[in-house]
């Protein structure tokens, strides 16, 4: 894709090319339900995620997808061809579409990870709802003035 975004002018390839290059954390995964929803209604398009594709079990009927992808999980790859889809990698898009026509560029919720619940304002400051780091969650761990009304105030 280095070539490709050096070689054509298109915009595609420049955002593949930024999104290869991320941090593994910019990559985050894609579940099979977020991707039939997002291709729904976009047939004959191939949906492209720099990242590795989940499979989700709450997803009874897996719509026949052509999903390109960095990683497949082993399920999402098997239920994803058993739907009569296909699981392409990125050499074989830049040989099938080398200037991104007829595809969707999706990417997976990067702000979902667990550690992120502790990114914000600090807790206990006025309108803060960031989870505070505690080495239990039991009644003696952060639960006295503050935190309830029945303690003098909660903030």
């Amino acid at each position: 894709y280095k070539f490709l975004s050096r070689r054509t002018d298109s915009k595609f390839n420049k955002v593949i090319l930024k999104r290869l290059n991320m941090t593994r954390k910019s990559k985050a995964p894609l579940s099979m339900q977020k991707l039939a929803k997002l291709m729904a209604g976009k047939d004959g398009k191939i949906a492209v995620v720099v990242g590795t594709v989940t499979d989700d079990k709450r997803l009874y009927e897996v719509p026949k997808l052509s999903v390109c992808a960095l990683r497949f999980t082993e399920t999402a790859r098997a239920s994803i061809i058993k739907a009569g889809g296909e699981c392409l990698t990125f050499d074989k898009l830049a040989l099938r579409s080398p200037l991104g026509k007829g595809t969707v560029l999706l990417r997976g919720p990067v702000k979902a990870r667990a550690a992120e619940r502790h990114f914000g304002k600090a807790p206990g400051v006025p309108h803060s709802k960031t989870a505070p780091h505690v080495r239990a969650k039991g009644r003696k761990f952060e639960k006295a003035r503050g935190k309830r009304s029945s303690r003098g105030y909660k903030v």
